[in-house]
């Protein structure tokens, strides 16, 4: 297998990730792998026996993400799963048991209350707490998990990952981050201190809005165990398919971060310079409370942007006038997509709060998209 190292760019490392050592008359990157069984004489032996355990596509896909997660570092593992709650899921039942606590966000993803009820009914204490100012310090005492989500989704709150990873091993506690939002190219969990890093890559990873995946990237040789087993078990497995689309989009990753990161810094700025309060929050933007915190621990910012227009129907028209941008759930598409998060029931915002996730589109045209919708809405 040939790797990309620590010492290569972001895009160099993005193209090349995860790719076989090359085979002369075999393409660089081989097709899925569509197999229930593989030949298996004799004893139980080798990587592919059953495809509910182990596939090639997947490898070459876990390897990829890996080598983004943590360039270089060989100890670290990497499982791929059907869904980004299929990830979540697996970290906190196959490392959680009755009589257990688990510190969460109380204003991270929109499933997480569901998963609240799911570990209580199972014996589980959880316990919540707000990703800004870093709030789950007070909570963390007797914990065997915690659990960050930063920048938290959709509010944009960022929290100190060092600083409570540091705290949470300190207490006997293991800490899995989130990485969603940011992506591995905007920060790195588990070199600052995470025991897993967990996303769906459902959104800015493979980035068109076309495949659901997850994945769990971790270093811990016995706990990755524990989440593969619960893979098994439950059988949270990638199509073959869906696991080649992500390796083939990993390619223009970085391509594609770099320009969904400055056009979302440039809506931002352009909705802070309105002429409405808006209630503007974006981690790059220097006068953002999380600014200072994601400063120091991501390398970018996100495509996300999070504002509040006065009412529920004035945040409608706004979606409806947007002519560049789909209105349309998730984030981190190639294509822009905004929505009234209020309509799900499931967060914690005002009716005009709108999330919005800037897409490769022309800068330029996005916030000129985006300054007549406002202007129109208002009318």
């Amino acid at each position: 297998m040939r790797e990309t190292t620590g010492d290569t760019g972001d895009g160099t490392r993005a193209v090349r990730a995860g790719l076989p050592e090359p085979v002369k008359n075999e393409p660089t990157l081989p097709g899925p792998v569509f197999a229930a069984h593989f030949h298996l004489p004799g004893d139980v032996e080798g990587p592919y026996t059953y495809g509910r355990d182990e596939n090639p596509t997947w490898t070459l896909l876990e390897r990829a993400v890996g080598e983004l997660e943590a360039p270089g570092q060989d100890e670290v593992h990497t499982l791929a799963f059907a869904s980004g709650m299929a990830a979540i899921s697996s970290v906190l039942f196959s490392q959680l048991r009755a009589g257990d606590t688990v510190v969460m966000p109380d204003d991270g993803y929109q499933a997480l209350p569901l998963v609240h009820e799911q570990l209580r009914a199972y014996g589980i204490q959880v316990r919540t707490a707000p990703t800004g100012g870093d709030a789950q310090l007070a909570v963390l005492e007797g914990a065997r998990l915690l659990w960050i989500e930063t920048p938290s989704n959709p509010g944009l709150d960022v929290c100190d990952i060092r600083r409570l990873a540091d705290a949470a091993h300190a207490r006997g506690a293991l800490v899995a981050v989130d990485n969603t939002l940011a992506t591995p190219l905007g920060q790195r969990p588990l070199e600052l201190g995470a025991d897993f890093s967990v996303a769906s890559g459902t959104k800015q990873l493979t980035g068109h809005g076309d495949v659901l995946l997850g994945y769990v990237s971790g270093r811990d040789a016995e706990a990755m165990t524990a989440v593969r087993r619960w893979r098994k078990l439950v059988g949270a497995i990638p199509g073959p398919m869906e696991a080649w689309l992500a390796h083939r989009s990993i390619a223009t990753l970085q391509l594609r971060v770099e320009r969904q990161s400055a056009n979302a810094l440039a809506v931002a700025e352009a909705l802070r310079d309105w002429p409405e309060e808006l209630g503007v929050r974006h981690p790059g933007l220097p006068g953002d409370p999380s600014h200072q915190i994601a400063s120091r621990q991501m390398r970018r910012f996100g495509c996300v942007v999070s504002f509040t227009l006065p009412t529920r129907a004035r945040a409608e028209r706004f979606l409806d006038a947007l002519r560049l941008v789909d209105d349309a759930t998730s984030f981190g598409g190639v294509r822009s997509t905004a929505e009234r998060r209020g309509r799900w029931g499931g967060d914690a915002v005002p009716d005009g709060f709108v999330r919005f996730s800037a897409g490769a589109e022309d800068t330029e045209d996005l916030v000129a998209d985006v300054r007549r919708a406002l202007r129109e809405s208002a009318e």
